[in-house]
This record gives structure tokens, sequence and C-alpha cells, in this order.
């Protein structure tokens, strides 16, 4: 593609990178001159209509946009089987090499960052877009130190056509939200979250949730509480980190509404939460006001008098006159107004969390709070108990003036679930299912022979199925490890080699064990086993595996024995004579051979360490003789 000219314009120079979806250039706009960035569709995927219109649908989404911290689109286009987008030239790098070569960012540049992205997720949420892989790979930094948000590549319009589309969870998974890992539609709160999971990153340096699979990060974003940021990073101020908590709530009601209520929640860190006293006041003193008009009919009337040039009909008052009324009423009402609006006194916000409703209510009584501005909203939640409160805004010890609204949000308890039906699941399938209706596995699970469910099946469940419990219970499943195994007599193995053990005991259905131990003998040759455990003829289980203990050598000497046969029956026939030598190389055929009747034979046979001669006359055993 380098060096190409797409659409008779836009000259590809050099590849910036590139995801999985789209591979991204660095190019030059020949027409107005100027460096751009060229998105192009993989042409594996120029054939996949649903890819196709994702990319489209980023080119939709970025149009419809326009803020200082979204990156601009140009173009759009199709050209030899290649979709591609035009947009804006970020000359600098993304927010995770940053985090990469930094580890931590500094708090006021965090929170300038998380700012910026929370103003474009604002602008894009007022104008329905919900962007759905808010990562530090799609935030990029400019030279200028300007953070815009880029790739809308899986964002969606809010409207009711996306809230049937659950089956899939997209997005990178260690951003997404809890409710899009439970493949729920994401919307506004979603991205506020993963959000909250940069904030996380660029405090700690590192990842709140880590996994194996993408599965068991998904998992963790369902159920677990990821550790405080203060815990791997002390320098992470208590408001910093209340903020990064909010922003990460498991539950998205416990989250920022909005993502301007996450915007001036980080204005509030970077400068004074409240303007010095007399400043603001001193602005607004006289700001405009509606004042009563004064007309004469109102004017107060003039006192009696006895002086009769006074009551002269027709004698008109002096203007300055009205003019000082005027005035008089108009710093008589503006007083009022400063004593009433502005002339407010300060306290600090108490702490009302933990408190049932009515006693935080008191409290702000108490404290000079009006009924009529405190504000009660309800929220499930997972551990308070129903009545108390759970969360309040302002927070305390924040200086406020007593006329503010407060917000109370006050805990309705646990939710409710209904327990899912996971009998004759995989045990990775059940624990998908169980955490999409947010309640958790026990782990680890129980398991159990059965000879009715295949090994690794979930065979019970315990509530049973359509059971209530409480959000983030747990559910204990009882996983099948199959038939329950035959019993075994562990075979003979002494004097054999490891590939003679081993065939042997696969015919018995068990297994020779890997981690083979080898020992000096001189009663054994080289690879002879010595020692097993089980011993010969121990019950185990099929499956079981025996351990084996090999000869190193040096192993016995070789050594000589004569054997005399006397005894073939003299009848006038030919007989079969065999001697058999059994000895540490296990029987051995010394010597066979057909003899006259009443012959007698003499032999001399080698054998190692302890042995017994075996003599056969005709396939029968006529005398046996042991050696040391």
């Amino acid at each position: 593609m380098i060096g190409k000219l797409l659409g008779n314009r836009y000259e590809i120079l050099e590849q910036l990178g590139g995801g999985g979806m789209a591979i991204i250039y660095k190019g030059r706009d020949t027409l107005l001159n100027r460096l751009v960035s060229i998105k192009v569709l993989r042409p594996e995927f120029t054939c996949d209509e649903d890819f196709v219109q994702r990319f489209r649908r980023e080119a939709q989404a970025i149009a419809s946009l326009s803020h200082p911290n979204i990156v601009n689109i140009y173009d759009v286009g199709w050209e030899e089987k290649a979709h591609y987008l035009v947009i804006e030239y970020i000359e600098g790098d993304n927010l995770k090499n940053f985090i990469r070569a930094q580890g931590t960012i500094p708090t006021e540049r965090v929170v300038e960052i998380a700012r910026q992205i929370s103003d474009a997720l604002q602008h894009a949420h007022e104008n329905n877009i919900v962007h759905r892989d808010v990562k530090p790979q799609n935030i990029l930094i400019t030279r200028e130190g300007r953070a815009k948000l880029t790739d809308f590549g899986i964002a969606k319009e809010a409207t009711t056509a996306t809230l049937t589309q659950t089956d899939t969870i997209v997005g990178s998974v260690h951003y997404i939200s809890p409710e899009q890992a439970r493949g729920e539609t994401a919307g506004p709160r979603s991205d506020i979250y993963s959000l909250g999971i940069v904030l996380y990153e660029m405090v700690t340096g590192v990842l709140p949730f880590q996994g194996e699979t993408p599965i068991a990060v998904a998992l963790k974003h369902i159920q677990e509480a990821p550790p405080r940021p203060s815990s791997l990073n002390p320098a992470v101020s208590p408001r910093i980190e209340d903020i990064i908590m909010r922003a990460m709530a498991k539950n998205s009601v416990e989250r920022y509404e909005t993502a301007r209520q996450l915007s001036l929640e980080l204005d509030s860190v970077a400068k004074p939460i409240f303007p010095k006293a007399g400043e603001a006041d001193a602005e607004d003193e006289f700001a405009t006001r509606v004042i009563p008009t004064v007309t004469r009919g109102n004017l107060p009337s003039p006192p009696a008098t006895s002086m009769p040039e006074q009551n002269i009909p027709g004698r008109r008052r002096p203007a300055w006159l009205w003019v000082a009324l005027v005035a008089l009423a108009l710093l008589v009402a503006g007083a009022a107004a400063f004593q009433f609006y502005v002339n407010v006194p300060e306290i600090q916000m108490p702490s009302v969390v933990g408190m049932t409703q009515e006693e935080a209510k008191d409290a702000l009584l108490a404290k000079g709070f009006k009924n009529k501005n405190i504000q009660i909203t309800l929220s499930n939640h997972p551990t308070v108990q129903a009545g108390l409160v759970i969360s309040q805004d302002p927070p305390e010890q924040t200086s406020v003036k007593v006329t503010r609204d407060v917000t109370l949000t006050v805990s309705q308890g646990r939710e409710i679930r209904e327990v899912p039906d996971v009998v004759n699941l995989s045990l990775s399938e059940a624990r998908i299912k169980v955490s999409q209706y947010e309640l958790i596995v026990v782990e680890p699970p129980k398991e159990s022979y059965s000879d009715e469910y295949p090994k690794d099946v979930v065979m019970e469940q315990d509530p049973n199925p359509n059971s209530k419990l409480a959000k983030g219970s747990g559910v204990t499943l009882t996983v099948s490890k199959g038939p329950q195994p035959a019993n075994i007599q562990v075979p003979d193995l002494d004097g054999l080699t490891v590939q003679q053990a081993r065939s042997e005991l696969e015919k018995m259905k068990l297994t020779l064990g890997e981690n083979i131990v080898k020992a000096t003998s001189v009663d054994y040759l080289t690879g002879q086993i010595i020692s097993q455990n089980p011993e010969s003829g121990t019950s185990v289980d099929e499956g079981s595996t025996v351990q084996v203990t090999v000869s190193n050598g040096p192993g016995p000497s070789p050594r000589k024995a004569r054997v005399e046969v006397t005894n073939i029956p003299d009848d006038n026939k030919t007989h079969e004579l065999k001697i058999v030598v059994n000895d540490v190389r296990g029987s051995t055929m010394a010597y066979v051979n057909t003899e006259k009747a009443g012959k007698k034979v003499v032999k001399d046979v080698q054998y190692y360490g302890k042995a017994v001669v075996q003599v056969y006359i005709d396939n029968k055993l006529s005398y046996e003789q042991e050696l040391d």
C-alpha cells in the first residue's frame, strides 16, 4: 500500500500501526497539502458485511461529532476493494505508550487527560453515541498535550434498535463494564466505567483485573472488587481514589450519572472546590435581578405638615427627590437580595453515610439545610442494609452553603435474582450463565463420580433452578468426574525394563509415572526395575499412576554353574531335554536338545546374581536347583 494514491488524492506514506479490523497509515492530502491518517479495512474483512458495517458505522459516528477532544474525520471512500477513512493526523502517541513509558502519571496530568476525555464522551453521549471501547490505546496525546478520543469502530447509536444486541461481548476485555461482560446493552455509564479503568491505570501503572483468559477477566469485572489505587501507589490522594472507585462501581446506578458530572468532579480536584470568600460574591452582587418597578402609586406618602405652601394644588416635587427615592428602593432591594442569595453561611458538610434516611435528614436539618433542598434517590446495594445511606453529594468535609441541594442515595437492599438452570452445562458455560444472572459460582466447585453425566459437566446445583437469591450470592455446583473407575490389582514389575513395565501397565489401564528414579544396584542389571510404588498386588483405581525405581548399574557379575542330568528314562526312546535359567534377566533357555534314552548330560550354564535352574524332560519339570 505504501506509495498508493487513494481516491486520486490521498498518498500513503508509511504504516503507523493496526488493530484487528484495520491498518492505520500516515498519508498526505495532495489537494490540501496536509498530513492525514488513513484507516484501511483489512483485506480479509472486505467481504464480511458485518465488518464493513462496523467500518461505516465509525465514519457515521465520528461525522456526527465535532469536539476538540475527538479526532476529526475528513473523508470516506472505497477503491479496488479497499474501504478507507481519512481522519485527522495526530502528531504524538497513544496514552497506553505513555503509561508504559512512565509507569504512573502525575495527578495533575491524570486529571487533565481524564477531564478532556470526559468532555469528549459527554459530547458523544449528547449525540446518542456510546463509544463502547474506551481504553488508553484509543486516547491520543498530541505534542501540545491535548487528549483526543479516537476509534469509534464499535460505537453504537443509543436507540431502541440496540437494546436487543446482548448476546456478544464487544470491546477490550480489560476495560469493559460489568454489564458489557454480562452481554447486556452498553450505555453512557459503561463508557464512564471504562474511563474509570483508564484513570486507575494512569495512577497505578497497572490494570485492576488480570486473568489467564478473556472470560476470566470478564468474570472479575462482574464479581471482584479491585485493589484500592492507594494500596498500589500511596501518592494517590483520597479524593482521586474516591472518583476512580465511583466511576468503577459494579452497579451502574452508583457511578456518575453523566460524563459531565465526572468532568466537574475532576475540575474540583484540579482547583479549589469553591472560590475564595468574597470573590464570587463580589461578582454577583450587582448581577441582573428582577426588581419591582417603582411608581408614584407605591411610593411612601409624604408626611403631613401645616406649611401652606406644600399643599398648594399643582405644586410638583423636585426631580432630584424622585431620583433619590428610586436609588433608595434599588439599594434596599439589592441588600435584601444580597442577604438572601449571596450572604449565606458556609458549613463543613457532615458525614451521613451509614445513617438511616431519617437520621441523615435530621443531621442535615440541624446544620441549617432546608428540607426542600434534601433530595433522596433509591438504589439497590449488595452489602448496605435497606434504609441506610449509601453515598452523599456533596461529600463529607466539603465547604458548602446551606442553600444548596444535597443528594442522598439510600439503599433498597440487595437485588433479588432468579437462579438459572445450569445442570447439563459444562463448568465454563455454567460460570458464564450464572454470572449473567449477577450471581457467582462458589469456588472450587464440588466433584463427584457419575455414570449419567459426562466428565466436567454440571450434575447438581444448590440452590435449585428458579430459586430466589440476593444479587451477588453464591451458587454451589457439583461437577461430574465421569464414571467410577474400576478397582485394579497392580502387577509385579520387578526386573522388567521401563518399556516392558509401561506395556504391562497399559494392559491393566494403569499409567507409568514420568518421574523415573535411578539408583545404583549390584543385584539388577542396568535399566531393570528395582522397586515400584504401589507394590504389586495393591488395589488401585483405573487410571492410577505407578512410580518405579530403575537400576543404574553396575549390576551382578556373570557366574557359571555345572548342571548334570542323569535321570533321562532308559526306555529305548528319545526324549527332549530343556535347561532353563531364571535370574535377574528373567527366564533364559540355556540348553534344549533331543537326547537318547538313559544318556547322562553335563552342561555349563551362565547366570547373574541369585538364580534357579530348571530341568524339563519332555516339557515336564524334572527338578530345579537354586544357585547363589
